[in-house]
């Protein structure tokens, strides 16, 4: 992501992520359903439903691509699901079309 321009900040489980968003507003957030901690599910769930964070683009990118993973993603607010292994042009054109 870097390498294509952007500024990028990341964070090994849900509580650093948490603490990162209570100082930082992204312009997108990329989430794996699996992570250590809370789901990458339930996070969604409670970004989209908080007024402060809502308005942020979700892009979940994970090995688990199943038609029904997909769409418990798009559910909970996710404003696309890339499956791994991810293919460069598809993620930035995902964060193209999101970062308005």
């Amino acid at each position: 992501m870097q390498q294509a321009g952007f500024s990028v900040m990341s964070a090994k489980s849900s509580e650093e992520a948490q603490e990162k968003l209570n100082s930082n507003r992204p312009d997108l957030i990329f989430l794996d359903v699996i992570l250590p901690g809370k789901s990458g599910y339930e996070i969604c769930r409670e970004l989209k439903t908080n007024p402060t964070t809502s308005g942020i683009p979700i892009v979940f990118c994970s090995t688990k691509n199943s038609d029904v993973d997909k769409m418990w993603g798009t559910m909970l607010g996710a404003d696309a699901y890339i499956s791994k292994p991810i293919d460069k042009q598809e993620l930035e054109g995902a964060i193209r079309l999101l970062i308005k």
